[in-house]
């Protein structure tokens, strides 16, 4: 059964407040004698209680829980204060006109927070298992494990993270990637949970547990943006506090102060009371949170992930983007395009060079083990296989250690690489895998791959937005990355080829060090260069988990585009922001000169105070639609 929310409890209240001020009205019109008294007075009792109590509540808490003194006190003071003068009505208005604020405030901030909940509904419940002996049951989706075959009929959710092993059909990703054009899966593509299966039967082999797939990892890193407070929310938190405390004794020092200039208790008191609202903080500290919580919202529903309020911040400040190369520019779906053999059999050769390959997360290994498979070539069996980023892999095969990489994984195996055979694939534009057994050269596999379609799309609008420098960093060879760069515009000095990990590490330090820097990457060898940016953004939901865990942003698209439109979404939010302080200071110090020096009423000092606070709410939750290409 469906329990009501804190929210529900609220607008409950909030209606009640709204018809206690109602009666309280017909008091003064159009009731007469002892009928427009009763009416008057049940009224404000009700409003008083109404809206009253559950502030003063509220207050109370927050003092006693955390020993601070919130805006809730402060209005509740002024209502009081209002009705100890003879002004109950007034203070009527005020506790009407709060509780719907907040009440908006809360419903409003609701649509940015459900998230997770909008996540979690996503997931299916149950799954079709297939047993050994070829039938098929439905399970929990709880009780599949890594290597269970699972069958995907048209109209199906995914379970959960799989690889598709038999059938051919278009999924719907756009409530996970943001893509809103169906994609094409057939046997080795990787299919994500919750997205839809739209036609054909397939048969997937669950490569990840439920806690561990796309969906929990969207859950996780929602949950830990939320609570991660940017610099600004921090600040106007931290403002909010200490203002409240300055306001409260400032209306102390203003009540005695009219007091020693001449007026009655009842009017200093009024004037006090005045004051307290119109120099309440409410607009300001509600000004960042609701735009902050908007973008989040907006951004995740694009497959944008940023963990905390502080990455959409940052990146709104970047004018420096760096990529990696492989499977972020490019597609990353390699294949290879020629195989020379030096002292085994071709087939020999494939066969351990795949089963080297066989755990790999590297695009190229993806590519060697997807040949071997085109040409019927089982992979060795290869163990105590070791990853050496920005050079390649190394394993062990009956007593003798395989590698495979770039040179300098030979130079470290003390092979030497130069042999006539492999010159003409040396002088190509392809990526180069060295093979070898210990200082052995064993032959070569080139390796063709090709810029991804949005990637020069994306970087036109990141020109286009203002970001003053973009360059490529690569592990790959020169005769590679400029084949590339100068298909997506790249200037020949912005383009930096044969890295090793520590020298991404060491580029993206210098570039930071003149000005904010965000890298773009998705693999082993690019988590330190990530942690070190200023904005780490991790591409592709395929992409390496240790890459995801150092990024400040994932990417769950493969579109380069939503890059581009996170940072639109990052400026536009920090200029939401400006717009919002400037306004609700703005108001402030119109509203607290008036209540000083021009006897504002207290119903006007609570219309603009209110109205105030709704306004920037309103104007953060502009950023819900997102950005326009």
């Amino acid at each position: 059964m469906k329990t009501a929310s804190p929210i529900d409890g609220a607008l409950v209240l909030t209606i009640a407040t709204g018809l206690g001020l109602v009666l309280a009205g017909l008091g003064l019109w159009p009731l007469q004698g002892s009928a427009a008294d009763v009416a008057s007075l049940t009224g404000l009792t009700l409003v008083y209680l109404a809206g009253g109590l559950p502030a003063a509540w509220r207050a109370v808490t927050v003092l006693w829980r955390e020993r601070v003194l919130d805006i809730d006190l402060l209005m509740v003071v002024a209502a009081m204060a209002a009705a100890a003068v003879g002004a109950p009505l007034e203070g009527a208005v005020l506790l009407t006109l709060f509780s719907i604020s907040t009440t908006l405030e809360e419903r409003a901030m609701g649509r940015a927070r459900r998230a997770v909940e909008a996540l979690m509904a996503l997931r299916p419940e149950t799954a079709l298992r297939k047993a050994e002996d070829g039938h098929v049951h439905e399970v929990p989706v709880a009780e599949l494990t890594v290597g269970d075959i699972i069958v995907l009929r048209p109209g199906a959710r995914v379970p959960t993270d799989a690889e598709v092993i038999a059938g051919h059909g278009a999924l719907d990703e756009a409530n996970i990637t943001g893509e809103s054009m169906p994609v094409s899966k057939q046997q080795g593509a990787q299919v994500f949970e919750a997205t839809v299966n739209l036609d054909g039967v397939l048969e997937a082999r669950v490569t990840k547990s439920v806690a561990d797939s796309t969906v929990a990892r969207m859950i996780t890193l929602v949950t830990e943006a939320q609570a991660a407070k940017a610099p600004s929310e921090r600040f106007s938190e931290w403002f909010g506090q200490r203002y409240t405390v300055a306001v409260l004794l400032g209306a102390i020092l203003a009540f005695a102060t009219f007091l020693f200039l001449g007026r009655d208790w009842h009017d200093a008191l009024y004037r006090a009371a005045v004051l307290l609202v119109a120099a309440s903080p409410c607009a300001i500290v509600i000004s960042v949170p609701a735009a902050i919580l908007s973008a989040l919202s907006a951004a995740a529903r694009r497959g944008v992930l940023f963990k905390g309020g502080a990455a959409l911040e940052t990146l709104a400040a970047v004018d420096t983007f760096a990529f990696d190369k492989t499977g972020t520019l490019t597609t990353g779906k390699a294949s290879v395009s020629e195989t020379v053999a030096l002292e085994i059999d071709a087939r020999e050769f494939l066969a351990l060079l795949a089963g080297l390959e066989a755990e790999s997360e590297h695009h190229s290994g993806a590519a060697i083990r997807a040949e071997a498979k085109h040409h019927g070539i089982a992979p060795v069996a290869v163990e105590d296989v070791v990853a050496w980023p920005s050079e390649g892999i190394t394993g062990a095969f009956e007593g003798r250690t395989l590698w495979a990489g770039n040179p300098r994984i030979a130079a470290r195996m003390g092979a030497t690489i130069e042999h006539p055979a492999l010159a003409a694939m040396v002088e190509d534009t392809q990526s180069v895998i060295y093979f070898g057994q210990d200082a052995q050269l064993l032959g070569a596999v080139s390796i063709a791959d090709q810029a991804r379609a949005s990637s020069a799309p994306a970087l036109a609008m990141l020109r286009d937005s203002g970001v003053s420098k973009i360059l490529m960093l690569t592990g790959d060879r020169r005769l590679v990355a400029m084949r590339i760069g100068a298909e997506l515009g790249f200037e020949a000095g912005d383009i930096h080829a044969d890295l090793l990990a520590e020298d991404k590490l060491r580029l993206i330090g210098e570039l930071a060090a003149k000005g904010r820097v965000a890298f773009v990457g998705d693999g082993v060898n690019d988590a330190a260069a990530l942690a070190r940016a200023d904005v780490g953004i991790a591409m592709g939901a395929a992409g390496s988990d240790v890459a995801l865990q150092a990024a400040d942003v994932a990417l769950l698209s493969e579109d380069m585009e939503r890059l581009a439109e996170a940072h639109m979404m990052a400026r536009r939010t920090a200029k939401i922001i400006r717009q919002n302080l400037t306004f609700a200071i703005g108001a402030m110090g119109v509203l607290v000169t008036g209540g000083l020096f021009f006897d504002l009423p207290l119903p006007l000092a609570v219309i603009g105070h209110e109205g105030g606070t709704v306004l920037v709410v309103l104007n953060g939750l502009r950023l819900l639609k997102g950005v326009d290409r």
